[in-house]
């Protein structure tokens, strides 16, 4: 089912998601639907806060884009991303490689808005899958910019938070349209 994707604006955006407890048929009904709203959307990722519910949950797909290589390490070793994508992640927790790259990002929660951001270039993601299982792997590419982003959707923290000042400044006008539902 695809669901709502919220707008800048709404409350659960700047909400700390609740730590997903228990793998129930509804979280693996929600995680189904996020994927088939990503999908819809045309976007990479998307946060249980983008569709209105706080809670520890993203999910991921950078398998198919090209002109973004990602790359995927499991116990070290590269998988193929097209094995591990769509990625439902529960209750992710990033550790940051010191590298930093900025690239521009785009946000299904502020249309037609994108702004160059600085994030780390590799990071470290543990978490649990659908199926119940602790996952850690590293991650390159857009597949860390995604994490890097999506985490931040878990935490309450926007992609024009990470901003300069002079780029938040230029989109002004937008995002209060934004806001006010324009």
């Amino acid at each position: 089912m695809i669901l709502e994707i919220v707008k800048y604006g709404h409350p659960a955006l700047r909400q700390k998601g609740a730590p997903v407890r228990e793998v129930t048929e509804s979280i693996v009904k929600l995680a189904e639907d996020m994927i088939d709203t990503m999908y819809e959307a045309n976007g990479v990722g998307l946060a249980a806060q983008q569709v209105g519910v706080p809670i520890q949950m993203t999910v991921i797909d950078v398998a198919d884009v090209e002109e973004r290589p990602s790359q995927m390490f499991v116990e070290g070793e590269e998988v193929a991303l097209e094995d591990w994508m769509p990625l439902a992640l529960l209750n992710p927790v990033l550790e940051l490689d010191g590298e930093k790259e900025t690239g521009t990002e785009g946000c299904l929660s502020f249309p037609d808005i994108h702004g160059d951001i600085l994030r780390s270039a590799k990071v470290r993601a543990k978490g649990q899958l659908l199926d119940g299982d602790e996952i850690e792997f590293e991650a390159t590419g857009l597949l860390a910019r995604a994490l890097q982003h999506e985490v931040d959707h878990l935490n309450g923290v926007l992609f024009i938070d990470r901003m300069n000042s002079a780029a938040r400044a230029s989109l002004s006008g937008k995002l209060k349209r934004l806001q006010r539902g324009e």
